[in-house]
């Protein structure tokens, strides 16, 4: 297909502290006990996708996260790990590895997206639509627990999230507007010339831009040397790109993109007619032909460019780990109703339980859950809608609930954990009680204390 990949997995995220760290950067965190960057890493191998950069922000983070792959994914993807600096954005890393960039076509995917959505089907689109950028476009994702136990959460119910305000034509196939992050709350500002041309526009608030990407690439290397003030693809390349698609400023190899579609320059006919036999010749009806067509007779040439959207199904998972809360909601989800993508057989009470752990008398391993390898648990002991990790030492009378506990993690007799995350090396003593916590790598936590709603952390020395 000629098309060129790069995974931005990003580094040390700081909306994710205390669960990344030095030895744990974002990429790697755990959802179901394996790294989040797997699930996109599959998903592109499914699609015969595999030709990729994956772009981390750091060099440590950088050599972590390429000596996984390398042992992961040896003789199956054709990965080049490429570090930039932090806090480049999703656009300067971009920037950083353009030299690299060769594919006539670019599908730039966030590391942190777990989804079902065949990545090959957005770059079909991209390539039926001849667009200079198509855009994953999903439900947005609802968020907390069904029941009491959420992570840093008042909230006992799913709700879904308010992402971005997406404008689409009557097709659904065309990105007329875009608003996200504080863009949400103002009015809508929509040029007059896109409803003009398109007659009506679909507003939808319960759509979420899945940081899923195609690009030509001539069009995205243009756009990010002139504007060198663009830090994000997501707040300031696609909506760039959006709004001045009826007046494109682009110009591949110093050729107007209307010109190097074909769109040959008409006088003589009315508007009308124009329409007519544009209409009359496309498989689907494309404002854009039509008011460029329109606006070939006048003194200024309006040349226009297309921005797609590839609308995922309702039936479709699609989730970023881009918080705290993500990252409960997905791995709930992932041992749940989205267990396909785990990658793991769910035995008859559906959960896994790794063949080496072992189970005290009494104790109990509920639906919806996972035990890791070689994982020890002791008498009378409840585990319900939660992940354990791989060689933890679980006490006796040991309660835990909507809960993701991390590797080589020691519970002590007694203790509860509801609706918080553990994370790796972790020792937590007798009788503790843990409520809406996140508890950091490496992390002591008192025998009988009470904790509700914290985020405990080792001092950096």
């Amino acid at each position: 297909m000629d098309f060129q990949v790069v995974v931005l997995a990003g580094g040390t995220s700081k909306e994710l502290v205390p669960l990344v760290s030095k030895e744990v950067p974002k990429p790697l965190l755990p959802v179901a006990n394996r790294p989040v960057l797997s699930y996109v890493l599959e998903q592109l191998e499914l699609s015969n996708l595999k030709d990729l950069i994956v772009v981390v922000e750091g060099e440590d983070a950088a050599l972590r996260v390429g000596g996984w792959i390398s042992g992961a994914y040896v003789d199956r993807l054709h990965v080049e790990v490429a570090a930039v600096p932090e806090d480049v954005g999703t656009a300067g890393a971009l920037r950083a590895i353009a030299r690299h960039l060769t594919a006539k076509d670019i599908l730039v995917v966030s590391g942190d997206l777990v989804s079902d959505v065949p990545p090959g089907a957005v770059a079909a689109a991209h390539r039926r639509h001849d667009a200079v950028v198509t855009s994953m476009i999903c439900s947005t994702p609802v968020s907390g627990p069904v029941e009491s136990g959420s992570v840093g959460a008042k909230d006992k119910i799913k709700k879904p999230r308010r992402f971005n305000i997406i404008g689409l034509d009557p097709t659904k196939q065309f990105l007329l507007y875009i608003a996200s992050g504080a863009e949400v709350e103002k009015d809508l500002h929509i040029p007059k010339s896109i409803l003009r041309a398109v007659g009506q526009m679909d507003i939808q608030a319960d759509l979420m831009d899945a940081h899923m990407y195609a690009f030509k690439r001539a069009v995205l290397l243009e756009v990010l040397e002139q504007k060198q003030n663009f830090h994000s693809l997501r707040h300031d390349v696609l909506p760039y790109l959006v709004k001045t698609q009826l007046k494109s400023e682009i110009l591949l190899n110093g050729t107007p993109q209307a010109e190097e579609n074909g769109h040959d320059k008409v006088t003589s006919e009315s508007n009308q007619t124009i329409i007519s036999q544009i209409l009359a010749n496309a498989s689907t009806p494309r404002f854009h032909e039509v008011y460029e067509s329109i606006h070939n007779g006048s003194p200024t040439v309006q040349r226009t460019h297309k921005c797609c959207a590839y609308i995922a199904s309702n039936s479709k998972y699609c989730a970023r780990l881009n918080s705290i809360q993500a990252f409960s909601d997905i791995n709930r989800d992932v041992i749940g109703e989205a267990n396909h993508l785990s990658g793991y057989s769910f035995s008859v009470h559906n959960n896994i339980i790794h063949p080496s752990s072992e189970l005290g008398s009494k104790t109990t391993v509920g639906p919806h859950c996972m035990l890791g390898e070689g994982s020890l648990m002791g008498d009378k002991c409840s585990v319900k809608r939660s992940v354990i990790g791989r060689h933890c030492r679980i006490g006796s009378n040991v309660k835990i609930v909507n809960s993701v506990v991390m590797d080589h993690v020691t519970l002590g007799d007694g203790s509860s954990i509801q609706g918080s995350i553990v994370c790796s090396n972790v020792q937590i003593q007798e009788r503790v009680v843990l409520k809406d916590c996140q508890i950091g790598a490496g992390f002591v936590v008192s025998a009988g204390s009470e904790h509700k709603g914290e985020s405990l952390t080792r001092k950096e020395k």
